[in-house]
Order: C-alpha cells, then sequence, then structure tokens
C-alpha cells in the first residue's frame, strides 16, 4: 500500500551545529553532508549565511557537491540574509531559502519591537525577495507556539500568498505538549484559506523531553515535512531526533499511515561520525542508535529474544544498521543466554553435559555479581576452569620517538615471546598506535580492536592511567586493561594482557 511521503528536513549542519562546543570546519560539514544525502535525506540545512564567513562558504561547498536532496539556507527577514543565502545556493541543483521572523507576543515586543502589521509587512517582503532566488521558499514563525492563533493564520496565509511553499511551526523553546502541537496544527490547516498550497512542517526543540512525540502528533494532524537532527542534538537541550522520527514512522506506519525515503540502515554509521566530528557523546540508553537500544541483560528478555526476538524487539537491529541485537550478560542473565553464548563461542552443553553446565552457571552468577559485565574472556575462563591465563606474551621494555613537524611517529617493543625475546618497531598517526603497529608484528596478530580507551584512576599530574584494550576474532570477544602513571606503558600492556587471553582461547578452542 503507499502512502504519503513525509519530507525529512535535517538541520544537523544549521541547528545541531549550535550546540556549545559542536562548531564543525567545512570538511566535516561535507562529510556529514554527503552522509545525509547516502541515507536519502529529503532537504539538508545546511547552515546560516549571514552568520559568518564560514557559514556562508559551507553552504556554497555543499551546494556544489550535494545533487539528490535539496540544500537549504537560513536567513532572517533582512534583505542582506536573503541576499547572501541565494549568492551561497547558487550553484545548488536543487535549492531552498528558509526564511523566518518572531510572532509571538513576547518576542515582538521585546527583541523586535515591532507590531503585528509591521511583521506580517516583514514577512511578505522576506518571501518576495527570497522568491527571485528560486521557487522553493520556507518561512517560519518563530516561536509559533506561544504565539496568537489568529495571527499565525493571518501571516501564514499572506507569506502562502507571496509565495511560500512550505509553512514551519517552530516549537522554538520545547514549550508545547503533544496534544497541544496536534490541536495547533489542525487549526492552522482547517482555518488558513490556502494552507493547500502549502506543506506545513514543525521544528520542535527538546526543552521538556517531548520533541519526537510533538513532531510525531504533528504528522498526525496533517503536517508534512519534519525538521530534525541526527542524535537530537542542537540548542539548548537539542532536537527532535531524526533516527527516532524515521524509526516510529516506520515502525508505526499502522498508525501514521506515513511513508518516509529515508534508508534506515544507514543511522549507525551516520549517528556515530556526527558524535565523532562534534565531540557530543550519544547516552547508552538512547533510542534507536544508544549502545543499549538492542541490549539485552536481564535473564527474562534474553529467554524471549533468543526463542524469538521479537518477544522484546519492535525493529530489527539490521534496520538501523547494526550485525545484530546484544545479549549482555551480566548478573540478571539467565541459563539459556549463558549456554546460547557458550553455543556461539564452541562449547556445546548437551543434556548429558547439564550438570557440567550448571556448575559453570553458578560460577559465572558469582562472578557477574562482582564484575559490571561479563565478556568472553571471563566466560572461557570457566569452562577452562582458569581464572586467568598463561603469559604466552611478556613486555620488557618500549621506547617511542615523535617529530610532530613531520608527522611521525615511531615505537620499538621489547617482548618475550613464547620465551623468546623479540623486538620490533611499528610507526602511526600517533605514539599509542605506533606501539599497536609494533606489538602486532612482534606477535604475528590480525585481531580486530574494538575498543580502546584511557583515563585517570587517581587525581593529581602523577595520576594513573588506566587502559582498557578490547579484541575480537571469530566471535570471540576479550578485553585487557592495566594501570600505570605512565599511560604509554599502560596501553601496550592492555594491549598484551588482551592477546594473552585471546591466544590462550584460541589454543584450547
Amino acid at each position: 500500500m503507499s502512502y504519503e511521503k513525509i519530507t525529512i528536513f535535517d538541520t544537523t549542519l544549521r541547528d545541531g551545529e549550535q550546540s556549545p562546543g559542536a562548531s564543525m570546519t567545512l570538511e566535516e560539514k561535507l562529510q556529514i553532508a554527503l552522509a545525509l544525502e547516502k541515507m536519502r535525506v529529503d532537504v539538508i540545512e545546511a547552515g546560516f549565511p549571514a552568520s559568518s564567513k564560514g557559514d556562508f562558504e559551507a553552504v556554497s561547498a555543499i551546494s556544489e557537491k550535494i545533487k539528490n536532496a535539496t540544500i537549504c539556507a537560513l536567513s532572517r527577514a533582512h534583505k542582506n540574509d536573503i541576499t547572501l543565502a541565494g549568492k551561497a545556493l547558487k550553484n545548488a541543483k536543487k535549492s531552498r531559502i528558509h526564511t523566518f521572523i518572531a510572532t509571538s507576543p513576547i518576542h515582538m515586543k521585546h527583541k523586535l519591537n515591532m507590531s503585528k502589521s509591521e511583521v506580517v509587512k516583514k514577512a511578505k517582503e522576506a518571501v518576495t525577495l527570497a522568491k527571485t532566488f528560486t521557487n522553493d521558499v520556507e518561512f517560519s514563525a518563530e516561536d509559533a507556539f506561544r504565539s496568537e492563533k489568529e495571527f499565525l493564520c493571518e501571516i501564514f496565509e499572506t507569506v502562502i500568498d507571496a509565495g511560500a511553499t512550505t509553512i514551519n511551526v517552530p516549537d522554538t523553546v520545547g514549550y508545547a505538549t503533544p496534544s497541544e502541537v496536534f490541536e495547533l496544527i489542525s487549526y492552522l490547516l482547517k482555518n488558513i484559506k490556502n494552507s493547500k498550497r502549502a506543506t506545513f512542517s514543525v521544528h520542535c526543540h527538546n526543552d521538556l523531553g517531548m520533541a519526537t512525540a510533538n513532531s510525531l502528533s504533528a504528522v498526525l494532524a496533517g503536517a508534512g515535512q519534519v525538521e530534525c537532527t541526527i542524535n537530537g542534538i542542537g540548542e539548548r537541550a537539542g532536537n527532535a531526533a531524526l533516527e527516532e522520527v524515521v524509526m516510529a514512522l516506520k515502525t508505526r506506519q499502522d498508525l501514521f499511515k506515513k511513508e518516509v525515503r529515508i534508508d534506515t540502515t544507514k543511522l549507525t554509521t551516520l549517528s556515530k561520525l556526527v558524535s565523532s566530528i562534534t565531540n557530543i557523546d550519544v547516552q547508552p540508553n538512547k533510542a534507536i542508535v544508544g549502545a543499549n537500544a538492542f541490549a539485552h541483560e536481564a535473564g527474562i528478555h534474553q529467554d524471549g529474544v533468543i526463542k524469538n526476538p521479537e518477544t522484546y524487539e519492535i525493529m530489527k537491529a539490521s534496520d538501523v544498521g547494526l550485525k545484530s541485537n546484544q545479549l549482555v550478560l551480566g548478573k540478571h542473565s539467565g541459563r539459556n543466554a549463558l549456554k546460547t553464548r557458550l553455543r556461539e563461542l564452541g562449547f556445546d552443553f548437551s543434556s548429558e553435559k547439564e550438570e557440567e553446565f550448571l556448575d559453570i552457571f553458578e560460577k559465572f552468577k558469582e562472578l557477574a555479581d562482582r564484575k559490571h559485565e561479563i565478556f568472553d574472556d571471563d566466560i572461557l575462563s570457566l569452562v577452562f576452569h582458569k581464572n586467568s591465563q598463561e603469559k604466552a606474551i611478556e613486555f620488557i621494555d618500549i621506547k617511542t620517538s615523535t617529530d610532530y613537524t613531520k608527522n611521525l611517529h615511531c615505537a620499538t617493543i621489547s617482548l618475550k615471546v613464547n620465551g623468546k625475546q623479540i623486538q620490533k618497531t611499528g610507526s602511526g598517526n600517533g605514539t599509542v598506535d605506533a606501539i599497536f603497529d609494533a606489538i602486532k608484528k612482534a606477535t604475528s596478530s590480525d585481531y580486530t580492536m574494538e575498543l580502546y580507551s584511557i583515563k585517570s584512576v587517581t587525581p593529581g599530574t602523577d595520576a594513573q592511567g588506566e587502559a582498557i584494550v578490547r579484541l575480537s576474532k571469530g566471535g570471540v570477544v576479550v578485553s585487557g586493561n592495566d594501570a600505570n602513571v605512565d599511560t604509554i606503558v599502560a596501553s601496550a600492556k592492555a594491549y598484551i594482557n588482551a592477546l594473552n587471553k585471546m591466544k590462550s582461547i584460541m589454543q584450547k578452542k
């Protein structure tokens, strides 16, 4: 069955960049824009050209590169803003100018110092000028949800007559509730005489934690566009999260009866890209793209998911770009989860071995009470009845050198491997990268690094640094850690500890 399409308008590069500390370089903006295009976002709001030279250049560059999405530039209802937006968009295959002016009593009085009639006149002039640069013009009534309904009808009707093709109703300060959003959008569509000549849109902020719910309420009321950002980043508490809006529309298509063009399998990768560039971490329990979004630890949940994923999952992990869901083994896990993971690791505890399995399970529970999360090497040590692995690789010494002018980082590692002393030199993008390269060469290792992290465990300039390294191969995941006042040494030893565990497991298997 074919449904009406909802336009997904992404403002990560404009409103998202307004998150404190989230400023992006031109190259980073281009990288995100290209990823958004591949994900099939309909409209990319690339920036606010009048705000800075950098934003003008970013909008211009993105306009030249992107061919399959509409490139949008924001502007106030000022002649200079609109002119600069038009110039920045001149090379865009598909362009849009998004102009706005405040319409709430508090904004008109204290920010604009303008009367209603002056605001309407300014809005009409802005849209008329924008139409000389592009046929696609969006108009926003800033702080719409604290504006008078009748005044919104008046100004929206005026700008539609002037040529606006999209009417945006922003909850600028995150004040509205879902029922209020539904009521206002319904009211506007019913009472604006020329409402059918434009697409109605919402731009919801998350100050009260309702941005996604408000956006979806607008869709139910008849809005045809949702403005959102990757990971929900943006001013103050952020915007409606694109991944949440899109997956809600797809997962509950029975309710919304709408379609989106988005390739959802790219959501996780794009989320990680934006997080990496902006240095804004995604909370583990974040819907859709959080580390725990498809992870299960409770025994009852794990048992159900093993039998049928639909018992506790309303979406497939693969739908958002993950390979699979994740059964996190911990103190809440049950027998079935442990037995399933052991089977995946190559150990089949059939009914004849039930007593042996129950003994392992009992030890597993004891260990889980002491550890937050159980990894494969922990489980396998229980199977092998060993709490420590034989050290086939021993650390002896390390020497590093760096030439910052040439960006050269080298490390020479001395190890004892199976009783034989070996020395190898490696290079990399940084000192740690060079150390790991040297260790790989010395040990002939080809494992995949899943995680490397370093953190301070004590205060002060002489603080100990704890390094954690997580390696994987063939479905087996192990972790190694070490603490040292020299983080370089801690990193090397953590890597070696992980290698020892992995090699021991592989030999036993």
